[in-house]
């Protein structure tokens, strides 16, 4: 179970490793002005919650690895160690993505929800999930493949 767990952190953090270069280039074509982790950590820091502060794009790239890597630990935990193709790790993913932006971020007032959001950030949100659930699946099923080359549980 731990080294499920562990594979999915490392998956985890290549798929959020990826995931970030969508975000980053979106930004860089003007689709979305600012990325969400950092509107988020903005969000829980204190002081006013609309207003860039001190360190939040540090800590907002903190959290979004942290993020993924908790996702990847638990996509890891969730297929015990078994293949996966790279569609069920891509709907994994969009769970994230409706859980997060139509659930918990819009209920905090940090973001509308995405249907209600710029359309350039939801696409780019939504591709970005795309590439960190096939990324997650890809990664732990070479992690797994390896663990079954190498004689170990």
């Amino acid at each position: 179970m731990l080294r499920n767990v562990m594979k999915g952190a490392l998956g985890g953090t290549a798929a959020t490793a990826t995931m970030s270069l969508v975000m980053m280039a979106g930004s860089r074509m003007g689709l979305m002005p600012d990325q969400p982790p950092k509107r988020i950590v903005r969000a829980m820091l204190p002081g006013h919650r609309h207003r860039p502060k001190r360190g939040e794009s540090v800590a907002g790239a903190l959290a979004h690895f942290g993020f993924g890597i908790t996702a990847g630990s638990l996509y890891g935990l969730l297929t015990r160690g078994r293949d996966t193709p790279a569609p069920l790790g891509a709907g994994y993913a969009l769970a994230i993505w409706f859980s997060s932006y139509e659930g918990w971020v819009p209920q905090l007032g940090i973001l509308p929800p995405a249907r209600r959001d710029r359309r350039g950030r939801m696409a780019v949100m939504i591709a970005g999930h795309l590439v960190y659930g096939t990324t997650l699946a890809l990664t732990l099923n070479r992690l797994n493949a390896r663990t079954a080359g190498s004689g170990q549980p």
